[in-house]
């Protein structure tokens, strides 16, 4: 019952904040602070057996709010979010230090280096060389970092049940604040494109791929963190208002990965469970996708059937378009381009969106990861590349327990090739993938000796 009352208590805690925050911004920063110190004092102060445990939690939560931030302008950085994680997983090395085992992310790390050099002869005389570099780079070293801390190290699944829960809470003060943002969606949807209105006055792409986050969090939680009826309702609840808002932002990406991911993880863990508990899944996937239905059903009412006409990649005219990618395509080429242009040192970081700038004058940044990856590290990019996929496939081998792994890998696969990686979340989950997740041992109470007891 304790633990029924601390999961409602602080769901209700985040969903007041977005109110707050919503009714005055200037909370945002605030609320920036707290959560830094609080999780800052933590890692310092907690036992050396929970350092990892902490630092984990810690970056977790910033990985959650870190979109949030961004609209909010809460943050004093529009990268902080990267660089929270980044600084928490450096104090976690220094506490903790790092698997010898990991080393093909050292060899990661030092293969972005090249890319940097080959910019500064590349990037165009108008280009901030420190910004362009730092907004692309950011994202890979953060991956790196949280591959090289997580790799290996032991966590029990109530301990990767927290790490998850943190995730989740930012993400629940978000969906209040962009329902306040946009009560009346009828107002500010016109057309199929992406609503930035209707994403909280924020980039659409981005809080889709937030709240797509929390829809894989919570379903999670529908499904092995619901030990009451009133917690199963309460997180279906959740599952549908958050889902309705990650639809109607109109942007595909994070919507389609959510579903993705929720999907695998189901799979996995249905074939991991007993016998007996298998029915159970069943029945829970079922209520997963009556949830997710009844979101759509809501989505397609509030919307006049525009987010259907979005999804069949229709105009409001109901005329279909040619490019169901919205231009992704293109950019996907020309960064393919520029590999085979410049396929052993590549392009040069940034370089790509320089080029765009110069040839169309629009400042469009990539979003697929792979191909710019490939183009502006040329043959560096394609050992980054392997070692990213094949490595955890190799772990996955060797520990057949984390039922996580698959959903978290396509979580990161999918995002990276919908929306690059101009969040810390992929970066992140792809290092949650290669924790070493375990059961939790069962202390064995032994009977008092006859000598003790006489």
């Amino acid at each position: 019952m304790k633990t029924n009352i601390t999961y409602i208590s602080v769901v209700g805690f985040h969903v007041a904040l977005g109110i707050l925050i919503y009714l005055n911004e200037s909370l945002a920063k605030l609320y920036f602070f707290a959560a830094l110190f609080y999780f800052t004092y933590r890692i310092i102060v907690v036992s050396e057996k929970e350092k990892t445990f902490e630092v984990l939690k810690a970056c977790a939560y910033f990985v959650g709010a870190e979109v949030f931030l961004r609209t909010t302008k809460g943050a004093v950085s529009y990268e902080a979010g990267k660089y929270m994680v980044i600084l928490f997983l450096l104090m976690g090395m220094f506490y903790k230090g790092l698997s010898g085992k990991g080393y093909p992310y050292f060899i990661y790390l030092m293969f972005l280096i090249p890319s940097i050099f080959v910019a500064s002869t590349t990037l165009s005389f108008d280009a901030n060389f420190r910004t362009n570099i730092a907004f692309v780079l950011s994202g890979p070293v953060c991956l790196g970092l949280s591959a090289l801390f997580c790799y290996d190290k032991k966590v029990s699944f109530k301990q990767m049940s927290h790490i998850l829960l943190y995730m989740l809470l930012p993400i629940i003060a978000h969906t209040a604040y962009v329902y306040l943002y946009a009560p009346d969606l009828k107002e500010v949807l016109t057309s199929t494109g992406s609503n930035r209105a209707a994403a909280g006055g924020f980039g659409a792409n981005q809080v889709a791929s937030a709240l797509g986050l929390g829809m894989f969090l919570v379903a999670i939680r529908i499904l092995i963190h619901s030990p009451s009826l009133i917690i199963r309702l309460l997180n279906v609840g959740l599952l549908i208002v958050i889902s309705y808002r990650a639809v109607v932002t109109f942007s595909r990406g994070g919507v389609i990965t959510a579903v993705l991911c929720i999907t695998i993880f189901l799979i996995f863990y249905y074939f991991q469970a007993k016998p007996k508990v298998r029915n159970q899944v069943v029945g829970i996937f079922v209520l997963v996708i009556g949830s997710l239905a009844l979101a759509w059903a809501i989505s397609s009412n509030q919307s006049s059937g525009l987010i259907d006409k979005r999804y069949a990649n229709q105009n409001a005219a109901g005329i279909k378009k040619e490019d169901i990618t919205t231009g992704r395509i293109e950019l996907f080429s020309n960064e393919i381009e520029g590999f085979i242009d410049s396929p052993f040192l590549g392009i040069g970081s940034s370089r790509a969106k320089d080029q765009r700038i110069e040839d169309d004058g629009q400042e469009v940044t990539s979003h697929n990861e792979i191909s710019r990856t490939l183009a502006e590290h040329g043959i560096f990019g394609v050992v980054i590349l392997t070692i990213l996929i094949f490595k955890p496939l190799n772990m996955r081998v060797k520990n057949l327990k984390n039922y996580y792994f698959y959903a978290l890998l396509a979580f990161w696969f999918a995002t990276i090739n919908h929306s690059s990686m101009r969040i810390a979340a992929p970066a992140f989950i792809y290092g949650l993938a290669l924790l070493n997740v375990t059961n939790e041992k069962r202390t064995l109470r032994r009977k008092p000796s006859q000598e003790l007891t006489e």
